[in-house]
């Protein structure tokens, strides 16, 4: 008896990043997955099972769907910012990017992010994975100790100077301030007897 076996055909490719050990049926895996017809209970649970030993980190999955509903997938490294902003204790980068320092990693955390994603980075060694995660982190406003010492020293300046300068503005606007206040007082007090001498007119009048 000969045995055939057909082979499935694949329909899509779906890429999603999910919550380590937290995936339901709820968006946005189900708005998005449900759409494509696989049983999202069952996806669910193995993609929880796969990734129970790294709970709290965002991890990019991509999803093969094929024609009889069956699928598969394979589940990639977490982004180099999300890795960056937890080695950095931080919820987000600089919205000035490289032009705004907002936190540091060190060199070793570098390499320790540089390991983790060098499989899925078009890198040929740990040298170049190090360098392409420091040039995302810089993108960040994140500096790395011993490599951006001299930029953090000249950013440190700015800042200094930065805040000098806000100083002396408040300083300006707080005299401005106070001499309008003065002008203003002088200006109700001329008019005061003004005001008595017409009263006093009108007083002689009746």
């Amino acid at each position: 008896m000969e045995v055939f076996f057909v082979a499935k055909e694949l329909v899509k490719k779906i890429k999603l990043q999910i919550a380590a050990g937290k995936a339901t049926p709820a968006p946005p895996v189900g708005t998005v997955l449900g759409p494509a017809g696989i049983n999202l209970g069952e996806f669910c649970t193995k993609y929880n099972d796969a990734t129970k030993d790294k709970m709290g980190d965002i991890l990019p999955v991509e999803i093969s769907i094929y024609d009889d509903r069956s699928f598969d997938f394979v589940i990639k490294t977490p982004p180099v910012p999300f890795l960056i902003k937890k080695y950095a204790k931080i919820n987000k980068g600089s919205v000035k990017g490289a032009n705004e320092i907002v936190a540091t990693i060190t060199k070793d955390q570098l390499r320790e992010i540089a390991e983790i994603k060098l499989p899925d980075l078009n890198a040929y060694d740990i040298e170049a994975a190090m360098r392409s995660v420091e040039g995302t982190a810089r993108n960040m406003g994140v500096a790395v100790k011993g490599l951006n010492d001299k930029e953090m020293e000249e950013q440190g300046k700015e800042a200094l100077e930065h805040e000098k300068e806000m100083a002396s503005r408040e300083e300006e606007l707080e005299a401005l301030e106070q001499e309008a206040k003065e002008l203003k007082n002088q200006a109700s007090e001329a008019s005061e007897p003004v005001v008595e001498e017409n009263k006093e007119a009108a007083t002689t009048e009746e």
